[in-house]
């Protein structure tokens, strides 16, 4: 295990933090996401988890619960817990953290998530989505952010309670929190060479997706680094195949397996 040394400033500690809330995903996808990152980052770093459920997590990651939002209750998941990352004081963790969703794929080295510069000392680093770039919304699947700093004081307030007006205005968290740091803070895009979607960018468009398997994007001097599954399919839906819209068909990705171990 790659742990943060003792003795150093806290803005040098690195903090890989991941979600796991309910039953969709096993504790296999955090074990996973670990392993990944332990053989692509060759910082030192350590491994946060915040879930309602520790049970089967490798001992190598530390486990938190999530904290509770002041929001009302029965309402449809739509990413919001990930909003407490942003919490001004997360169990006294200090320095740089950089959020992993666990259904990712990691396929080379993730130094560079971390040594990236920043234009701005508030800045949020997060892919740009790619569905409608031009919203300016990013896809909060990898986010690079200050923990424990108070830099972002009043963002989780600020959601809170005025909770009712904005989710009337945005469907997902990540698109509140594209609003309001590009309102407040600043909001940094990675290079989009970085963070490619498996649904826009490994699954060949209609009707090549019937007869051509998936792929990483073929850039061999600036390779994509992870892979990023959102929507119906799910890292181990694409190895066997199946689970997409009728129109964009996942043929069988066995090559997966040699990244998501």
């Amino acid at each position: 295990m790659k742990n943060i040394q003792d003795g150093k400033n806290h803005t040098e500690k690195r903090y890989v933090i991941c979600m796991k809330w309910g039953t969709k995903y096993p504790a296999e996808y955090v074990n996973r996401l670990y392993n990944m990152v332990s053989r692509n980052l060759t910082l030192d770093f350590q491994m946060v988890c915040l879930t309602d459920d520790e049970t089967g997590i490798v001992p190598e990651v530390k486990c938190y619960p999530i904290p509770e939002l002041s929001l009302t209750s029965n309402l449809p998941e739509r990413g919001w817990k990930k909003l407490t990352t942003f919490k001004p004081e997360l169990y006294d963790l200090k320095g740089t953290a950089l959020f992993l969703d666990i259904d990712i794929v990691i396929t080379d080295n993730i130094d560079c998530f971390f040594t990236h510069q920043a234009k701005h000392d508030d800045s949020v680093m997060i892919i740009r989505d790619w569905k409608k770039p031009w919203r300016m919304i990013g896809n909060s699947s990898v986010y690079r952010f200050s923990i424990g700093e108070n830099k972002y004081p009043n963002l989780l307030s600020n959601f809170e309670q005025n909770f009712e007006t904005i989710r009337g205005e945005v469907r997902h968290e990540q698109a509140y929190l594209s609003n309001y740091l590009r309102e407040h803070h600043h909001l940094e895009y990675w290079d989009e060479s970085w963070c490619v979607s498996f649904k826009y960018h490994c699954i060949k468009p209609f009707p090549l997706s019937f007869v051509q398997a998936p792929s990483i994007p073929d850039t061999p001097n600036n390779p994509a680094k992870i892979v990023i599954f959102h929507g119906e399919v799910n890292p181990h839906d694409a190895i066997k195949g199946g689970g997409g819209k009728w129109y964009r068909k996942v043929l069988p990705s066995p090559w997966i397996e040699e990244y998501w171990r």
